[in-house]
C-alpha cells in the first residue's frame, strides 16, 4: 500500500500551493488532528512556492547571465541594489521615463547611476514602457523585464491605470525572450486578485490579470514583494512626486507566455468496421481530444498514472490481462449493442458521424455518406468501453479467475459544464468469479480502501446487482461502476468494472479543472515527471472570467439542447467553463419558446482576453441561426 500512503500525504498538504501568500488559510484547510510534523510539511512546501525567480534570490534556473530590463525607474536605487545583489550572473539594462537631467535631481539619483555606470550596466532615458519595441532597445531581448509599482502619475484613476498595463503588456512581448518572465509589483489591492488582503472589488482593480490575457500572457505566480531584501531601494513617483508608495502588503506579479487560442481545424480519420473502411470527419469540437497517446505505457500523464498505480494493487489479489487489441474509433449502430451501455446513456448522448466515404474492403468502388439508412447515421464514437464486454467475454483466452483490462478514450455529447467531459479515458475491467461472495467482496474492499481517502465511496443502487462509484466534491458525481452479472451456468458471476481515470486523476492530483488534463502547455505535464514530485501546482493562477447572456427563440419538439452545447464547445475552443440555462418560458399563443443561455468565458491554461471572449461571443450568434435554425432575440 506503499503508492496510497503517499498519495493521501498529497492531498493533506497540497492545498498549500494554491494560496502561497497566505499561509494563515493553508493551515485552516489541513485536518484538524493535523500533527506537528503536517504542518512543518506544510510550511516547507509553502516555501517553496513562494521563490520568487529573479537574480537576487540565488535560485535562478536559466543560463547565466540573464537579460535583465527595468522599466519606469525613478532614482535607479532598484537598479543598483539588484547589479550589487546578482554580481556578474545578470546583464541589468535600466531605463526611465524622464529625461536624463531630471532624474539626476532624484535624492540619491546621481550615486545610484555612478554605481550603475561601475557596474557595467547599460541606462537608457526617455524610455516609454509602452512602447519598448520603438525606442533604443529595439532588437534586442530579454529573460526577465520588470516594472515596479507602475502609475500614470498624479491622482489618475483605475481605468488609466489598466491601460498603462495593458499597453505596457503589449509592449513588453515584442522584447520578451521565449520562457522569459515579466515581473510587476503592485501597492496592496491594486492587482485584483484573492491573493490582495484584503481583495478590492473587481471593478475597481486594476484588474492586472486581465490586462496581461491582451497580450497573451497569464499570471504564473505570484509573491509578497520584500523591498527588505534590497537595502538600498527606495520607492518614489508617488502622485508624480519624489514620494515613495505604500509597499506594505506589496505583492509581484510574475506573468509568462501562454499558448495561444487558435482556429480548431478539420482532422478526416479513417477507420475499419468489420469489411468496410470508414473515411470521416471527426467532430470538430473534439479535435484536441483526439490521438493524445495518454495511455502509452512511457507516458508520465496523470492519467497513465493512476491506472497503473490501480492496477498494480489490483495484481495482488488476482492476475491482471491487457486486451491488447486496437478498437477503431467507431461502432455500428445496434439496438443490443446500446443497452449494453446501461440506462446512463442514450442515442442522444452519442457522436453520430455521418461518412465522407465507405469502401468496401478488397473493392474499389466506395459510397458517399448519402448511402447512411438512418437520419443519424450508422455509426457512432465509442460512448462507452461497456460496448466491448461482449468482445471479451468471447475471446478464445478468456477464463476464470483473470481480470482482463481495457482502457482508452470514449466521447459522449455532454452539456458545458466544470464536471462532464465530452472526452474522458475509462478503464474497463471483465472477469468472471466463482459465485461465492468472496472474490467480489474482495474486489469491492479493494477499491473502497484505494479510493475512500480521496472522497469516493461505494454506494449501493436499488437493483442489487449493481453497485456504483460516486465522486463526493460539492456533490455527487459518478466516476465508475461495479456491476455482478449472472452466467448462465450458475457457477460463476461476470463482473463488469468501469472508472472514469480523468475524474479519478484530477481528484487525486488536486486538479480543479478537467481541461487542465488535456492542455498541451508542457507545464501541466512537468508536475508529473519523476524530477517533479509533489502535489500539482497550477500554472495559470487566478484566470479572468467574462459573462455573457445569449437568448434566441426556439421550437420546443425541435431544438437540439446538446447541439447548441456542441456548438458552444466548438466556437470558443474550450474556453467556456460553464453554460448555464437560465431563463426559458413558452410563448402563449404562437407556441415556440424563448431560451436564455449564460456562458462563463474562463481558460484554464491559457490567456483570455475580453476582446477575445467577446469575439466567440458574436462568432456563436452569427452561428446559432445558421446550424440550430433559432431565432435570435
Amino acid at each position: 500500500m506503499q503508492v496510497r500512503i503517499v498519495w493521501l500525504a498529497i492531498k493533506r498538504v497540497g492545498t498549500c500551493y494554491y494560496d502561497p501568500v497566505d499561509f494563515g488559510r493553508v493551515v485552516q484547510q489541513l485536518p484538524p488532528d493535523s500533527s506537528k510534523r503536517h504542518l512543518k510539511d506544510a510550511q516547507e512546501l509553502s516555501k517553496h512556492v513562494r521563490c520568487i525567480v529573479n537574480v537576487l534570490s540565488g535560485r535562478d534556473t536559466m543560463t547565466a547571465p540573464r537579460e535583465v530590463l527595468l522599466v519606469g525607474e525613478g532614482n535607479f536605487s532598484f537598479s543598483a541594489a539588484l547589479c550589487q545583489a546578482a554580481g556578474g550572473s545578470a546583464k541589468v539594462t535600466a531605463t526611465c521615463f524622464q529625461a536624463e537631467d531630471v532624474a539626476r535631481l532624484q535624492d540619491g539619483a546621481a550615486e545610484n547611476i555612478r554605481r550603475l555606470s561601475e557596474s557595467g550596466a547599460d541606462m537608457y532615458y526617455e524610455v516609454d514602457g509602452t512602447a519598448l519595441e520603438c525606442t533604443s532597445l529595439k532588437q534586442r531581448y530579454f529573460d526577465c523585464i520588470i516594472f515596479n509599482f507602475p502609475h500614470c502619475g498624479r491622482k489618475s484613476g483605475v481605468k488609466k491605470n489598466r491601460s498603462l498595463l495593458a499597453k505596457f503588456f503589449l509592449s513588453s512581448i515584442q522584447v520578451l525572450k521565449n520562457g522569459g518572465e515579466i515581473h510587476v509589483a503592485l501597492c496592496n489591492g491594486q492587482g485584483g486578485t484573492p491573493a490582495d488582503k484584503p481583495t478590492r472589488e473587481w471593478h475597481n482593480s486594476w484588474q492586472a490579470v486581465a490586462m496581461a490575457a491582451e497580450a497573451g500572457l497569464i499570471l504564473s505566480q505570484i509573491c509578497p514583494f520584500d523591498h527588505e531584501k534590497y537595502q538600498s531601494y527606495k520607492c518614489t513617483g508617488y502622485r508624480s512626486q519624489d514620494k515613495g508608495f505604500h509597499v506594505e502588503g506589496a505583492l509581484n506579479h510574475i506573468f509568462t507566455h501562454s499558448l495561444p487560442y487558435a482556429a480548431i481545424p478539420s482532422i478526416n480519420l479513417e477507420a475499419v468496421v468489420g469489411k468496410e473502411i470508414i473515411l470521416f470527419e471527426f467532430p470538430k469540437e473534439l479535435t484536441e481530444f483526439a490521438n493524445r497517446n495518454f495511455l502509452d505505457p512511457k507516458s508520465h500523464h496523470p492519467v497513465q498514472m493512476v491506472q497503473e498505480q490501480l492496477l498494480k494493487e489490483l495484481e495482488s489479489l488476482w492476475p491482471v490481462q491487457v486486451v491488447d487489441v486496437d478498437f477503431p474509433f467507431l461502432f455500428r449502430d445496434s439496438p443490443e449493442r446500446l443497452q449494453a451501455c446501461g440506462p446512463d446513456i442514450t442515442t442522444s448522448d452519442i457522436y453520430w458521424i455521418r461518412p465522407v466515404e465507405v469502401h468496401n474492403l478488397g473493392e474499389e468502388d466506395c459510397r458517399p455518406d448519402g448511402s447512411q439508412d438512418s437520419p443519424t447515421g450508422n455509426y457512432g464514437l465509442w460512448p462507452s468501453l461497456l460496448l466491448h464486454v461482449q468482445e471479451v467475454v468471447q475471446r478464445s483466452d478468456f477464463c476464470p479467475g483473470v481480470l482482463f483490462r481495457l482502457s482508452g478514450p470514449v466521447y459522449r455529447r455532454v452539456p458545458v459544464s466544470r464536471n462532464t467531459s465530452p472526452a474522458f479515458h475509462q478503464l474497463l475491467l471483465v472477469g468472471a468469479l466463482p459465485s461465492e461472495p468472496e472474490p467480489v467482496g474482495q474486489l469491492r474492499n479493494c477499491l473502497e480502501m484505494l479510493l475512500a481517502p480521496y472522497g469516493i465511496a461505494l454506494e449501493e443502487e436499488d437493483r442489487s446487482r449493481v453497485h456504483e462509484l460516486w465522486l463526493k466534491v460539492k456533490g455527487s458525481f459518478k466516476v465508475g461502476r461495479l456491476e455482478v452479472l449472472s452466467a448462465p451456468d450458475d457457477v460463476q458471476q461476470l463482473c463488469v468494472v468501469t472508472l472514469n481515470l480523468d475524474l479519478l486523476a484530477a481528484q487525486i492530483f488536486g486538479v480543479t479543472d478537467w481541461r487542465l488534463l488535456w492542455s498541451p502547455d508542457f507545464r501541466f505535464l512537468s508536475h508529473f515527471l519523476p524530477s517533479s514530485p509533489g502535489p500539482f501546482r497550477p500554472f495559470s493562477l487566478y484566470p479572468p472570467t467574462y459573462v455573457h447572456d445569449v437568448s434566441f427563440w426556439v421550437e420546443p419538439d425541435s431544438f437540439d439542447e446538446l447541439a447548441f452545447h456542441s456548438l458552444v464547445r466548438r466556437v470558443s475552443a474550450g474556453a467556456v467553463r460553464k453554460a448555464t440555462l437560465v431563463d426559458r418560458f413558452r410563448h402563449p399563443h404562437m407556441g415556440h419558446a424563448s431560451m436564455c443561455y449564460r456562458l462563463t468565458y474562463q481558460s484554464a491554461d491559457r490567456a483570455l482576453s475580453y476582446s477575445q471572449a467577446l469575439a466567440m461571443q458574436l462568432e456563436l450568434r452569427r452561428l446559432l441561426p445558421l446550424e440550430l435554425q433559432v431565432t435570435m432575440r
